[in-house]
């Protein structure tokens, strides 16, 4: 963990469940991690590791019930979030820490134009008159790199492109200037011309507003370009953690291990590439032990019997495997 003065965000043991009649399915399962002021976070994992449940809960967008916040603490700076009301969590929301979609096109509402939406998330927080409304919401889309943005804000969202799209969807995020941006996917279903050029834009951004950002993704292409830190996430807990340099060259963990050997590049050309065995677990039926035990090459009978627990590497590396570490 960092210095706590510059923590702007604080996971701790976050629990995030959800119950049906004969069943729990544990989504998230004790997650700690933290996010330190003007820095980039990726949490990364196959689909179904928990990932985005882990971003609505900071947000406060899991609906209660089915889902069910069963333990932890959500730190945006002295604020434990999961402590606030539903107007106090309103108030953040949007203001102090914004968030960017997985899917734009679901996201913003087909039958309002570009300018309602973002206008939208303005005047939620703050108290302005039309015309400065409209002129703040040229100016971020222009920000964003949106060309002809008076036209823009007359649109609807299918008369943009998927890259458009996901720009407003950034202009939105930014509309109040939050401390902290969530960005769940940002390059998903977007060529890759267009990835690039999203994830250049938010770099930019970052930098001119002094941000933080928590990036929700499985492309481990683009941990490599954005991230400082890196959190692996499977089956609902934190695998391994660290600086992005030492978890991408490295791992201690199998599961990182393996994510980086599936991932293609000029060495393999021609090769048939490594896939790991299974699928992520059922949350509702996890394996006893590891998670990981059932697609570990490296599993022993101990993997079988005892929950790992966290091993501390060199300058807050850590991972969630005694067996490597131990060798």
């Amino acid at each position: 963990m960092n210095d706590n003065e510059n923590k702007l965000l604080a996971v701790e043991e976050l629990k995030v469940y959800f119950r049906s009649e004969d069943e729990v399915a544990r989504a998230v399962d004790g997650v700690s991690f933290d996010v330190d002021r003007e820095e980039t976070v990726c949490l990364v994992g196959e689909s179904g590791c928990g990932k985005t449940v882990t971003a609505l809960s900071v947000m406060g967008l899991i609906p209660i019930p089915p889902g069910e916040i069963a333990g932890g603490r959500i730190l945006f700076g002295d604020q434990n979030l999961l402590d606030l009301n539903d107007d106090q969590m309103q108030a953040i929301r949007g203001n102090q820490i914004g968030m960017v979609f997985q899917e734009p096109l679901t996201s913003l509402n087909p039958v309002f134009t570009i300018g309602d939406q973002i206008g939208e998330a303005i005047q939620i927080h703050q108290t302005a008159p039309q015309n400065e409304v409209v002129q703040r919401s040229q100016q971020l889309l222009k920000d964003v790199g949106i060309a002809d943005p008076a036209q823009r804000l007359r649109d609807y969202p299918h008369q943009l492109s998927g890259g458009q799209r996901q720009r407003v969807m950034i202009a939105m995020a930014l509309a109040c200037d939050p401390e902290l941006i969530i960005a769940d996917e940002p390059t998903t279903a977007l060529d890759v011309t267009v990835q690039a050029q999203i994830l250049r834009l938010l770099e930019t951004i970052q930098k001119e507003r002094s941000m933080s950002v928590l990036y929700i993704t499985h492309d481990l292409g683009v941990v490599s370009k954005v991230a400082d830190r890196i959190c692996v996430m499977y089956a609902g807990i934190i695998a391994e953690q660290g600086k992005k340099e030492a978890v991408l060259k490295t791992p201690k963990h199998p599961y990182t291990q393996a994510l980086l050997a599936s991932l293609p590049n000029r060495e393999k050309r021609g090769k048939r590439l490594y896939s790991i065995p299974g699928t992520v677990p059922n949350p509702a039926y996890k394996p006893d032990g590891c998670p990981f035990h059932p697609r570990c090459r490296h599993a022993i009978q101990t993997c079988h019997e005892q929950y790992p627990q966290m091993c501390d590497y060199e300058d807050g590396h850590r991972a969630r495997c005694p067996v490597l570490f131990d060798e």
